[in-house]
Order: C-alpha cells, then sequence, then structure tokens
C-alpha cells in the first residue's frame, strides 16, 4: 500500500497513523490509552529551562526536514530497528513539501545536534519522532515546538504512545481513545497555522 499525501491525512483525522516492522510492511495504530501533552500544562524542567537559555543550541524550523526523519529513523544505543522505514521517510517528505509536516531542529556549530518531526493538520500535532546527537538537543526542540504551538493557536500535541518516563516530565499523559477522538475532533475545528 502507498503511503499517500491523501491517505496519510485522512488516517491522522480518524486519529490513526502507520509504522512500519522490520520487513519494511505497514501497519496503522489506534492506540488505546493515546499518550498526549497537555499544550496548557506543559512543564519544562528548570535545569533544562537553564540550557534552553543559554542558547547552546540555534533552534530551526524547517531547514532540514529530511536530515531529521533520517536521523530518527537510524541505530541507535538502546534499539537497532525502527519503524521508520524508506517509504515512510518518502511519504513524510512529500508531507512536508506540501507544508503538512514539520521539523523543529537544533543546531550547534553548523552541526545538527537533535531534532524532531510531526505532522499539522488544522489545530493537531501528531509528534512522530526525535533525536539527540547531543545531551538536551530533542529536549530544546520540543520545548520549541511547544512555544511554538501555543503562540499558533494549536489545540493537541499527539505523542501517540508514552514509551519511557522521557514525555512524562514535561507532562505527558495518557488518555482513553475515546477521549483523544474528542479532544482530536476540537483540534480538527480550530484554526492553525504552523
Amino acid at each position: 500500500m502507498k503511503l499517500t499525501p491523501d491517505l496519510l491525512i485522512a488516517a491522522y483525522a480518524q486519529g490513526v497513523f502507520p509504522m512500519a516492522d522490520d520487513t519494511g510492511a505497514i501497519s496503522w495504530y489506534d492506540p488505546s490509552p493515546r499518550a498526549i501533552i497537555p499544550l496548557d500544562a506543559f512543564h519544562v524542567p528548570r535545569r533544562l529551562a537553564r540550557t534552553v537559555r543559554g542558547g547552546r543550541f540555534d533552534a530551526r524550523f524547517d531547514y532540514a526536514f529530511r536530515a531529521v526523519v533520517e536521523a530518527c529513523a537510524a541505530p541507535a544505543p538502546d534499539r537497532d530497528s525502527t519503524w521508520i522505514s524508506p517509504q515512510i521517510i518518502e511519504a513524510y517528505a512529500e508531507l512536508h513539501r506540501l507544508g503538512i509536516a514539520h521539523s523543529v531542529e537544533c543546531w550547534r556549530d553548523g552541526q545538527l545536534a537533535g531534532g524532531l518531526y510531526g505532522v499539522a493538520i488544522r489545530g493537531l500535532f501528531a509528534g512522530e519522532s526525535m533525536f539527540s546527537r547531543e545531551r538536551d538537543a530533542s529536549k530544546v526542540a520540543l520545548v520549541h515546538l511547544v512555544d511554538r504551538l501555543r503562540r499558533s493557536g494549536f489545540r493537541l500535541l499527539d505523542t501517540q504512545f508514552l514509551g519511557s518516563d522521557h514525555l512524562l516530565q514535561f507532562g505527558a499523559v495518557e488518555i482513553p481513545r475515546a477521549r483523544y477522538k474528542a479532544l482530536l475532533a476540537e483540534a480538527l475545528n480550530a484554526s492553525a497555522i504552523f
């Protein structure tokens, strides 16, 4: 099945997202519980706030989208496989060209140190993945993302799964599927531009 922009947009609008297995086969997910970060309750730990204020990283938006997705797909010390297949990379690169998928990057000394990417549809931002090559780089990208989402009128930051304790420090919570679908409907009725 080809992941076309129309198919992906329709899936996100229903609360469904794709992931590839080790063979590259695409499966669709609609988890319950669903993890979100409430934008009005986003918490920045004190040490991280100092890092952000210190300006160690230069935060940019949509400057190196494909490089961010490829870095998210690369093997890491804590995992040797990825759900981000070549087909997923191409599909989200097309969404980026259409202005629907976005990246937040943290740069240091001209090098990409970390970042994240996701999909923005009206008032929904569905975070897909993040990576760090330097301590706190992806966390700083998340802080900049949330600031932009708040200023732009977004209503919902979907993180899909809680995964580890990493997102808990920012106020991430798990909610039942029905609650997620209600929040999604509200977000899709909002007017927000990334």
